[in-house]
């Protein structure tokens, strides 16, 4: 949702715009790992007007791998956050609320979910809410960057027994590439990739071609592919969200979109699920199969709130019906932001 990482001290704030020139960026640096900053806040620029800012214990790393700008934060109010190109990731508190609707609807939705493809995911938040279901043998969890799984693995304590399950197969790879190369199918595909910036990593998993010529072939009889869509809300859901859905829309029979309020994000978030097989959307099954097939109890996911979740509010449903944009190489529709390639 942003396009740079930026810290600002905050008794040197409105200095820092008041001396800023119009084409100016100001960064302010930190020196080390750890190192307490009680004054300084990080911003995520969502658009040319508009900012999201929280205030940050210490900056645990910050970087610039092959890929993509890294930085793991330790926040006041969010815990330990994951921001890539400028963007907000994941948050410690209400990750959650994101893997959890990424996750266990598609896996719900299968007959008998025996294994899935993580597309990015490098974190393992998305893993580990997959390896919950009894029936899962196998997640091969494919992420681009190892310098973004490393100190997750190495930060990210909730993940730690995710990373350590023997059925998590862990690929540093791109994952076009990646299933390419693969003979066998999957289940479920997962989608938990970086939202599509000019420049950015991972744009051209999100294009019909590699729906309908790469994806949906590794997909089993059965098979079901959820992928996060971007920004969903009232204002922000024309940027990606609709495109993707429309675009899914062209390669698969049955397609869903639906929406979650993720606090961290400071937006209602979207994620599209598509088979060929219909969905069953009955909240009382759901709820059973949840009690049956989940280890643990799920913190914000329930039958009644998936189901709620898939009605769209008047301005988002009427986009999304009349949405013509597909998505190409060619012709790709970005948030706003750019990633390490488009700045080089």
């Amino acid at each position: 949702m942003g396009e740079a990482v930026e810290f600002f001290d905050c008794n040197c704030f409105s200095k820092v715009h008041c001396e800023a020139q119009p084409d100016q960026r100001l960064v302010m640096t930190m020196e080390g790992n750890h190192h307490q900053n009680d004054g300084t806040w990080f911003e995520e620029e969502i658009d040319d007007d508009l900012r999201w800012s929280f205030a940050l214990n210490s900056v645990l790393h910050k970087g610039t791998s092959e890929y993509q700008d890294i930085a793991l934060l330790d926040t006041k109010k969010f815990g330990k956050v994951l921001v890539i190109d400028g963007k907000m990731q994941s948050a410690e508190v209400d990750e959650f609320i994101y893997h959890e609707c990424l996750i266990h609807p598609a896996l719900l939705c299968h007959p008998n979910p025996k294994t899935v493809f993580i597309m990015g995911g490098g974190e393992g938040s998305a893993a580990r809410e997959a390896l919950r279901h009894k029936s899962i043998d196998k997640v091969v969890m494919c992420d681009i960057d190892q310098e973004v799984v490393d100190f997750c693995r190495r930060y990210l304590t909730a993940n730690h027994d995710a990373f350590h399950n023997n059925k998590l197969h862990l690929v540093i790879n791109d994952a076009k590439a990646e299933l390419e190369e693969r003979k066998e199918k999957f289940d479920i595909i997962v989608g938990d990739l970086a939202d599509p910036v000019e420049g950015g990593p991972c744009y051209q998993l999100y294009t019909k071609s590699f729906y309908e010529n790469i994806l949906k072939p590794k997909l089993s009889d059965n098979g079901i592919f959820v992928t996060q869509a971007g920004p969903a809300g009232v204002f922000t859901h024309k940027e990606v969200f609709s495109s993707i859905y429309n675009t899914i829309k062209q390669v698969f029979k049955y397609v869903l979109a639906y929406t979650a309020h993720v606090p961290s994000f400071a937006d209602t978030w979207g994620w599209v699920i598509a088979s060929d097989q219909p969905f069953c959307l009955d909240a009382g099954k759901i709820d059973k199969k949840m009690a049956e097939r989940i280890d643990g109890e799920l913190l914000y996911l329930s039958g009644a709130s998936f189901f709620s979740s898939t009605i769209l509010n008047k301005t988002v449903a009427k986009t999304l019906k009349n949405e013509t944009h597909v998505y190409t190489e060619e012709d790709a529709r970005f948030i706003h932001g750019h990633g390490v390639a488009y700045r080089n």
